[in-house]
């Protein structure tokens, strides 16, 4: 059985706690909330059990999960199961770095202002910009973030996003942009890419951005330079979320014009999580460096000449701006952003475009034998990296066939249908490099009966 780590609490323990706080029992505690309201009696809960009772419980219920354990995963959608090295847990693992909290103090915290410092390092030469920060909550809040910093920029309040983006990433920055009084405009999109005459007909005068995702969420490669000098036109920003591992093959965003460029680090040895934690990444030119939000490490030497790290430029909405403060983020995720930094680390700039050859060698193969099944069409046909959408034939169940995938042992793809009506019978297929030959003929196969 796993050893987990425990810390009791005793009855005398408890006791001194209330004795300490000024009550004499823990309902006490409450005594603020009206009686009435409270729930009266015990929960519908089974009684206590004992250790080992409750970790094979808790074990049988997580049992019912599937996972990229359990199961073959072909499910991406924004989450994605890579290779994750073995070295990466081994070092976020030293107390050192996962018991650590914001660096303040420079002079107690120089190992983790150096990992903070190498990951903002990686971030600028993946994207090609100029500046990183200590890295965000996750590439959605990023994305929000960035069409604040850019309405900030330019003291515009249009924010034009197109539909190619993630779907939660523009619910959240809906989000933001209510509380910010600004105003989104969504452009649609053209055989799997940002329709770019729709988007000349939008830019204006009023644009403070434009938002595009690539390789977008149906896993197609944005042409983004058009789309940069139809909004540098117009004197706005161009924003630009980004695979940070389809970085590896792709130009840097920075070369074709991005002024902003943001993305989730997931793919970089971060684990799936069912969904999360993750961590996101922001990186802009030299003239916004300013207005970057969260916080910078910067490089410096002391007065014996030793190179040290500090906190520099950091916004102060974490200290005392509140209501003044140019973003909404406090901290950061920089045990995640020092997986990511380990990740790049041990890849390397050679294991990094070998690993985004695999994902778009095995993403191509997978996509010519779906092809293969009758009935299955591509959606689109534009260039994609390790994801893509089918148009599966008229009429199929798609829970049906979720069910009958995950029976044979597959996490299937992402049904289109729930963010986009016109898509319903479509299907978005992610493979990675952790997909073998064999396990995508099974899932071919599999799927071709189920069909």
């Amino acid at each position: 059985m796993k050893q987990h780590r425990y810390l009791p609490m005793t009855e005398q323990d408890q006791t001194e706690m209330l004795r300490v706080v000024g009550v004499s029992s823990i309902d006490d505690l409450f005594s603020d909330i009206p009686a009435e309201i409270r729930y009266q009696g015990e929960l519908p809960m089974s009684s206590r059990l004992d250790e080992r009772a409750l970790t094979r419980h808790l074990a049988e219920l997580a049992g019912h999960n599937a996972n990229t354990d359990t199961h073959v995963s072909f499910l991406g959608a924004g989450i994605y199961d890579h290779h994750i090295p073995s070295v990466i847990q081994h070092i976020t693992s030293r107390s050192e770095f996962y018991t650590a909290y914001t660096p303040y103090q420079p002079e107690v915290s120089q190992g983790e202002l150096q990992a903070i410092f190498e990951f903002q390092s990686y971030i600028c030469e993946l994207t090609g910009m100029a500046v990183a920060n200590a890295s965000m909550y996750d590439g959605a809040t990023a994305l929000a973030e960035a069409g604040s910093l850019a309405a900030s920029a330019t003291r515009r309040k249009q924010l034009i996003v197109s539909r190619t983006v993630h779907p939660e990433a523009r619910q959240v920055l809906a989000a933001y942009a209510r509380g910010l009084g600004l105003d989104i405009v969504e452009i649609g999109y053209s055989d799997g890419v940002t329709d770019v005459e729709a988007l000349a007909a939008a830019v204006s005068e009023q644009t403070a951005a434009v938002l595009v995702q690539s390789p977008n969420f149906f896993g197609a490669v944005e042409h983004l330079k058009p789309m940069a000098d139809l909004i540098h036109a117009h004197q706005g920003l161009m924003v630009v979320s980004a695979n940070p591992l389809a970085l590896g093959l792709l130009e840097t965003p920075g070369k074709q014009g991005a002024d902003i460029v943001v993305g989730d680090a997931q793919p970089l040895g971060i684990s799936p999580s069912l969904g999360g934690p993750t961590c996101g990444y922001f990186a802009v030119s030299q003239a916004h460096m300013r207005r970057i939000p969260g916080r910078i490490v910067g490089q410096t030497t002391d007065r014996n000449g030793k190179r040290g790290f500090v906190l520099t430029l950091q916004a102060r909405e974490q200290h005392i701006r509140r209501e003044k403060a140019t973003s909404n983020i406090c901290s950061n995720q920089a045990l995640l952003a020092l997986s990511a930094s380990v990740y790049l680390s041990v890849m390397g700039r050679q294991g990094m475009r070998e690993v985004a050859e695999l994902n778009l060698h095995k993403s191509r193969y997978a996509l010519e034998q779906l092809l293969s099944l009758k009935g299955v069409t591509a959606s689109f046909n534009a260039p994609t990296f390790n994801e893509f959408a089918l148009k599966l034939p008229e009429g199929t169940d798609m829970a049906k066939l979720q069910a009958g995938l995950l029976d044979a042992g597959f996490i299937g793809g992402y049904e289109l249908g729930r963010d986009y009506e016109e898509l319903a019978g479509h299907m978005l297929i992610a493979v990675t490099e952790q997909r073998t030959k064999e396990e995508i003929d099974q899932f071919v196969h599999t799927l071709g009966g189920l069909l």
